[in-house]
């Protein structure tokens, strides 16, 4: 391995859901000019690109991110760039291409450059085989081409740790619901939809059943765990490091609707499911985190209500 004598953090995928709200905690964590972000385009007035070091880059392209890690002392890599899974089903090609393959080239700098590596997963990996709460380990056959890589990803991250000591760590997220960045094209987007639609026409038409249920989490919760969990010492980690189940709150899409209807009373939610409901109905609806727990002390802290709170808050605010 080559060594790395630096002390920054590159971004991938940056300007995504996740991205919008990891790198500005980041920032305030190792400073403006120790996080370099990263996305496939730019965008001139987003949080992201304002507030510190913002560079264009496809996870596609090896060499650029070399350039990148070195020109920059890169030591940890938060690779978060991914083709999610209502979209991924509209193009598998580009899904499995940029899933796979910009995993393989960060994997691989990863080795090279002696990186920590964090790399995530997603409930999307359980199948309809899966029992309805899901275990840390279960059989893993996935509906969708997005989950299908993931699952592939959870054992190539593993295969790294055992085979090149990589060390590298995953969560399978839950549905993320934030107010900060819009929903990236995912099965539980509508989960974000909602409110929006709620705060500002009143109106929503919810493309799921209303007896949906899934787990999902806050996006304040899915930041925090995701810095515990790579502030967690080496040895601390079982053997799901590569993909830790970790639960926030289940609903349904009905109790959603309700919970927001009590606040905003003249807010109507219709129900017409599409092609997302088969991919809902693939996965389970609550997640076992016991392993979580034990290992690095998981603990969600945003349930149903307070959850809704702070959406709706936010939103009026922004409104």
């Amino acid at each position: 391995m080559t060594e790395q004598s630096g002390s920054c953090v590159l971004v991938t995928g940056a300007l995504g859901q996740i991205g919008t709200e990891l790198v500005a905690a980041l920032r305030q964590r190792h400073g403006t000019d120790s996080v370099i972000a990263t996305d496939l385009r730019e965008i001139n007035d987003h949080s992201v690109v304002t507030s510190g070091i913002f560079v264009v880059a496809d996870v596609l392209d090896k060499n650029r991110l070399e350039e990148l890690i070195i020109s920059h002392s890169v030591d940890t890599v938060y690779h978060l760039a991914a083709i999610l899974s209502a979209t991924g089903e509209m193009n598998p090609e580009l899904c499995e291409r940029v899933n796979l393959g910009g995993l393989a080239n960060v994997l691989e700098l990863a080795k090279e450059y002696n990186l920590r590596l964090y790399a995530p997963s997603s409930i999307a990996v359980f199948g309809p085989d899966c029992p309805s709460l899901a275990p840390q380990v279960t059989p893993l056959n996935p509906t969708t081409m997005y989950g299908m890589t993931k699952v592939a990803g959870e054992v190539m991250a593993n295969y790294y740790w055992e085979n090149h000591a990589v060390d590298v760590r995953g969560i399978r997220y839950p549905g993320l619901i934030s107010w900060k960045a819009p929903p990236g094209g995912g099965t539980t987007d509508y989960a974000v939809e909602i409110f929006r639609h709620a705060v500002e026409s009143g109106n929503y038409t919810c493309f799921v059943k209303p007896d949906t249920k899934l787990p999902m989490m806050y996006m304040d919760d899915a930041i925090r765990a995701t810095l515990e969990l790579m502030e967690t010492p080496i040895e601390s980690l079982g053997s799901a490091r590569a993909g830790y189940n970790i639960a926030g709150v289940s609903f349904t899409a009905e109790e959603l609707s309700n919970a927001i209807a009590a606040r905003i009373p003249n807010f109507v939610c219709g129900f017409e499911p599409d092609i997302r409901q088969k991919y809902a109905d693939s996965w389970p609806s609550m997640i076992d985190d016991t392993q979580a727990q034990n290992d690095w002390g998981w603990k969600p802290q945003f349930g149903l209500n307070q959850l809704v709170d702070e959406m709706l808050a936010n939103l009026q605010d922004e409104n």
